[in-house]
């Protein structure tokens, strides 16, 4: 009989908790992981072409 009382009590902080969990996921972390994403990308792209020079045909001489 209490198992019944306990689970009746714990299901809707467990459905509260899986709705809170999925709107942090798609609306902090999945953009935040995006933004990370591009910015280290192009943080790449930065670097490497400070090292290796601009994009295009080489200078003629």
């Amino acid at each position: 009989m209490s198992a019944t009382g306990r689970d009746a009590t714990t299901r809707p902080r467990r459905k509260r908790m899986e709705i809170f969990a999925f709107l942090f996921l798609t609306a902090v972390l999945m953009p935040a992981l995006a933004v990370a994403t591009v910015g280290s990308y192009g943080l790449t792209v930065w670097v490497y072409q400070m090292i290796a020079g601009p994009p295009g045909p080489p200078a003629a001489h």
